[in-house]
């Protein structure tokens, strides 16, 4: 009797981890079967036919300026470093100047000598006037001294265009900037003797980070679509997660090689961001919209399947869902009807493994 109660209680366990192997088994295969799809929300986002190039930031044209000197001279003072934002009209450098300001001085000695002895030939000839009108000065004479007072009045005018020049001389030894930006590079330093007998020599390069644009390279064969005022995004490295948008406003007629690939340079304008900050020379990847959808309802293209050239996507519970497709891009196809936003769709094979391979 005590046998039979122990091989009872044996051939329950068998069955009980027989069940147990079994049920296992199942939820193996469920979770195997999960793995095939995934679950994706229909959401709304920006969809359309969009062309794509490389490109990189680049200064407007006035928005990088190179400053100069327009004389010779040793710079005594350099105000700014790379890196500093200065004003339109701030003072950048000063070139030794005394020798400038001795010039000037003398131009000036010069006008008032010169206007002395135009007024004293303007008295002498308002007395000969007046001695010729009684008859006691011979009419040469009187041509004489009108012709004295005019070769003055030309000699001042000569001094006082010498004085101008002087003068101008003196400001150009205060280098002053002409835009307001950030100082982009110094060529010199306090101390250096600069030349500018042929050419003016550059002090420092100022640059408006306000003022930039992106230079897209488009290929040759969708230049032919590319129109001013298409809008455009484009995103660079260091802010690789977000999209800035801007808009083309000039296609470049002449067009640039670039390793053997024929490109025409599209320039695209943009609002400087408040919250990031864009450099001169980042590289870009832009999309330039032909035709765009904004706002559309959207799900993943690998959503999509077809029967007998109708749309369909699938529920969670793997049930059929009828639906009609518009525009797509890479990666999304827009549903104009069968779903609405928040909806849940299958992306993958929803067939156990199992399954598909019996």
């Amino acid at each position: 009797m005590r046998k039979l109660v122990w091989s009872a209680v044996l051939l329950v366990a068998v069955v009980a981890v027989g069940a147990a192997a079994a049920r296992s088994i199942r939820t193996s295969q469920a979770e195997s079967a999960n793995t095939n799809a995934q679950v994706v929300r229909v959401t709304r986002r920006d969809i359309g036919t969009m062309v794509k190039a490389t490109g990189v930031i680049k200064p407007r044209v006035g928005a990088e300026v190179k400053v100069g000197s327009r004389i010779s001279g040793v710079v005594e003072h350099l105000y700014v470093q790379i890196g500093d934002a200065v004003a339109k009209g701030q003072l950048l450098a000063a070139l030794d100047d005394r020798d400038l300001i001795a010039r000037r001085d003398e131009a000036a000695a010069t006008l008032r000598q010169a206007e002395a002895d135009w007024q004293y030939l303007v008295a002498d000839l308002r007395r000969k006037s007046a001695l010729g009108a009684s008859g006691n000065i011979a009419a040469a004479e009187l041509e004489l001294a009108a012709s004295g007072v005019e070769v003055a009045k030309q000699k001042v005018e000569g001094a006082r265009a010498s004085l101008t020049f002087a003068a101008a001389q003196v400001g150009y030894a205060r280098i002053v900037a002409p835009i307001g930006g950030v100082v982009a590079s110094v060529a010199t330093q306090e101390g250096e003797t600069i030349a500018a007998s042929f050419a003016a020599p550059t002090f420092l390069t100022l640059l408006d980070p306000s003022r930039l644009e992106v230079w897209a390279y488009v290929d040759e064969t969708d230049i032919g679509r590319i129109r001013s005022g298409q809008t455009a995004r484009f995103t660079v490295d260091t802010y690789g997660d977000h999209e800035f948008d801007g808009h083309v406003t000039t296609v470049y007629p002449k067009a640039e090689i670039r390793d053997n690939v024929v490109n025409y340079v599209t320039v695209l304008r943009f609002e400087p961001p408040r919250d990031r900050t864009l450099r001169s020379e980042m590289t870009t990847t832009v999309r330039i919209a032909l035709e765009l959808r904004e706002h559309a309802l959207a799900v993943p293209i690998r959503a999509v399947r077809w029967q007998d050239k109708r749309a369909f996507v699938l529920s969670p519970t793997g049930e059929r869902r009828w639906v009609t497709t518009g525009m797509k891009d890479d990666t999304h196809v827009e549903i104009t009807n069968g779903l609405r936003e928040g909806d849940e769709v299958l992306i993958g094979d929803p067939t156990p493994k199992g399954e598909r391979d019996s």
